[in-house]
């Protein structure tokens, strides 16, 4: 379902209400992360199988190693050989299928994963019911949350100037994202040590342990923001030379601030909650506040009230 969304995405973004210039553009970048999906479907339980081990370098070597790939793929696709926004898409496809083979290699070579990693058998499928209701709900809680800022484009793209909105408004989330990156490793870390904690019947390790995660996450998040804030002008040079862009994400820093503030938090919070078994009430709460506040919030004042860019 997913694949099929982004093979039509055009269509379907035009009939969401975006520009035809907008809608051609994404689809053409959406049409090259079609086999990123499959990718991330090998690549998050391998992730996981690891991390459950405690084995976390690999994956970061392997990634770091990927990641200088991709820069140097992408700079032959888009610069060298002109694919433009469907190199950029392609190149990216292929570093996660990079980092699904590396990690993949390691977990079949090393010796570290020998006594857990012992081939496929049918036992992978014993208890496939339990473990699908807490993959269901860990999916929702994740892609509710994803989603979110999905939506908020799409709203973005419906503005007075969308170019602007949606240029201001991405250089943001990019730079929210790099923070975000962080609170997402500790999101990792909390969710498998406090459920270790658990499981061995710890339960003081486990809250100790996530409230040490949640200040460091926090804490770094601080400093991103303060960062963030004092650079404000020269921030989305890093994206693009135009002056109006410039100005609109300057305009939007301050709230942009306590976005990374809150969300060097809440990532954290969530791998807590997942390491405790309640993946259910994550993907709850993040319904009602996303999609029953946010999004209609925003929406209302975003174009009721004119608020314009700055309410998303």
């Amino acid at each position: 379902p997913l694949a099929a969304m982004y093979a039509f995405s055009e269509p379907i973004l035009l009939l969401l209400g975006q520009s035809p210039e907008i809608a051609g553009a994404a689809a053409e970048f959406a049409y090259g992360l079609i086999p990123q999906i499959f990718a991330y479907a090998a690549n998050f339980p391998i992730q996981k199988f690891l991390q459950a081990q405690s084995i976390v370098a690999p994956s970061a070597y392997i990634l770091t190693a990927s990641m200088a790939l991709h820069v140097a793929m992408s700079w032959v696709a888009v610069y060298r050989l002109g694919l433009g926004l469907l190199g950029a898409s392609l190149t990216l496809s292929l570093t996660w299928w990079v980092l699904v083979a590396g990690q993949f290699a390691y977990i079949v070579l090393s010796p570290r994963c020998r006594e857990t990693w012992t081939g496929f058998t049918w036992a992978a499928f014993a208890d496939l019911a339990g473990f699908a209701k807490l993959s269901a709900a860990s999916a929702v809680m994740l892609a509710l949350e994803v989603w979110y800022f999905q939506v908020l484009i799409l709203l973005a793209g419906m503005l007075p100037d969308p170019q602007i909105a949606l240029d201001s408004l991405t250089v943001c989330t990019s730079i929210q994202s790099w923070v975000f990156m962080i609170s997402v490793g500790f999101n990792a870390a909390a969710s498998v040590r406090v459920g270790n904690e658990l499981g061995a019947g710890n339960p003081r390790s486990a809250a100790f342990s996530a409230w040490v995660v949640t200040a460091m996450s926090a804490l770094i998040a601080v400093l991103a923001g303060v960062l963030v804030f004092l650079l404000r002008h020269k921030l989305s040079y890093i994206f693009t030379g135009g002056e109006a862009v410039s100005r609109a994400v300057a305009d939007l820093c301050p709230l942009l601030v306590g976005t990374i503030v809150l969300c060097g938090i809440q990532p954290v919070l969530s791998g807590v909650a997942v390491g405790c078994g309640w993946q259910a009430l994550v993907a709850y709460i993040n319904i009602g506040c996303y999609y029953f506040i946010g999004v209609p919030l925003g929406a209302l004042l975003g174009f009721k009230f004119d608020y314009g860019i700055k309410v998303l």
